[in-house]
């Protein structure tokens, strides 16, 4: 049996390239080249049916190191807490007030952006602090 290389995170959404966008500028991503034979995105876009035109967007850590982010519309909006969901490594190897300030540094960049601060979660004898957030489509997160 082969081993899995590579996996992709996918995102349901209404709006895929503006959220791929928001988690470009979370993560340091980049959106990839188009496909060969195109020489920008408008032009694969404009050459899908006009129902599929802005149906997905995707982008990449440009390290090649990270996971592909895959955003595809969906019609319906988000009713429940997702049942996956990522962790913004932000505070790793910090504690106590030095990680809560790293934490509270990012959300604000983050806030400015679009995402919402839902609520701190104190640390306690198992966990060190984190803040969960939700992205510009209510999807949560956690900055930890």
């Amino acid at each position: 049996m082969a081993s899995v290389k590579q996996i992709q995170v996918t995102f349901d959404c209404t709006e895929p390239e503006r959220v791929a966008r928001f988690w470009c500028e979370v993560l340091g991503y980049v959106v990839p080249p188009p496909p060969k034979g195109f020489a920008i995105w408008d032009d694969v876009e404009r050459a899908m049916p006009p129902e599929r035109q802005g149906s997905w967007f995707a982008c990449v850590d440009p390290s090649g190191v990270g996971p592909r982010l895959f955003f595809q519309r969906v019609p319906e909006g988000k009713v429940v807490k997702n049942r996956v969901h990522l962790d913004v490594r932000v505070g790793t190897g910090l504690v106590g007030e030095e990680r809560l300030a790293a934490l509270e540094a990012e959300c604000a960049r983050l806030v400015a952006l679009g995402a919402v601060r839902v609520r701190l979660l104190t640390a306690d004898e198992e966990n060190e602090s984190c803040l969960v957030m939700q992205d510009i489509e209510g999807n949560e997160f956690c900055l930890d």
